[in-house]
């Protein structure tokens, strides 16, 4: 399968699985460019009524039906099936690592909803192909860096073919921040990042956000790039890396958010459908 495909038919395989009753997902296992959008319920409101014969033929179609003989889902990275949410955590600038962003709302996410994640992250480095084997990435770090030319080109187009990534400065590292303006000009010089308004629906997937909450007072506002409509990168210049779950990890300067783990839930839901 080619590269630039393989992001949006893993994405579409993931969602025709998500037939659960705690969150209804009502998704078409659909090319990139279907004009029909999932609808979403919050385990309170959840729906009784069954998928339709549409929605149960694109899983069939998937290998996901649950009917005896069935084929089995075919499996991904790590030998999981493909209804298993991956997310990756991103080694770029040559060895600086994404290790300093907690995975803890991968299992939020379960409880919260029906998306069944492999509840870990896997790493995997920004110049390899393998990053489109993702539908989210997470890129965290301190300090200042510099990508390479074939890490630009990767960023832009995993982008550029449906992926998203979640960008954060650990510990509200100020050079990270620079570094990370400086880099994502150059990825895409005709996009800029733009303040994100609490009314976007990424704030109001499966938990309805408000306002986020800073360690030290009001965090700023997350910004984004959107490409073909979509947020394609999220950026946190506070910091979404809930360090509170991380081993070894702690930010004790930084005005890092304290609502991070249900605001990740709802990215992590916002990348499944749009």
């Amino acid at each position: 399968m080619a590269c630039n495909r393989i992001v949006s038919k893993r994405r579409s395989a993931i969602a025709a699985a998500l037939f659960a009753p705690t969150l209804v997902l009502v998704l078409a296992a659909a090319e990139p460019d279907s004009n029909s959008k999932p609808t979403m319920k919050k385990p309170s409101e959840s729906s009784t009524s069954k998928p339709s014969v549409g929605d149960k033929k694109d899983a069939k179609s998937n290998g996901l039906s649950n009917q005896p003989g069935a084929l089995p889902e075919p499996k991904q990275r790590g030998g999981e099936t493909v209804s298993i949410v991956q997310v990756a955590n991103l080694i770029y600038a040559g060895t600086k690592t994404s290790k300093c962003f907690s995975d803890h709302f991968l299992v939020e996410a379960e409880k919260a909803s029906s998306i069944s994640t492999s509840r870990r992250f896997h790493s995997v480095k920004l110049s390899s192909d393998e990053v489109f084997e993702f539908p989210l990435i997470i890129m965290t770090g301190e300090g200042s860096f510099q990508l390479t030319e074939q890490e630009r080109d990767k960023f832009r187009k995993y982008v550029e073919r449906g992926g998203f990534i979640l960008a954060s400065a650990g510990c509200s590292s100020a050079e990270w921040d620079q570094s990370f303006r400086s880099e994502i000009a150059r990825v895409f010089p005709d996009i800029r990042l733009k303040a994100i308004d609490m009314s976007h629906p990424v704030f109001h997937t499966v938990h309805d956000i408000k306002e986020l909450n800073g360690k030290h007072g009001k965090p700023r506002q997350l910004e984004g790039i959107s490409v073909e409509g979509r947020i394609g990168v999220l950026y946190s210049q506070d910091g979404l890396n809930d360090t509170g779950h991380t081993q070894g990890c702690c930010c004790c300067g930084g005005d890092e958010i304290t609502n991070a783990v249900r605001v990740n839930v709802n990215i992590l839901a916002y990348t499944l459908v749009n």
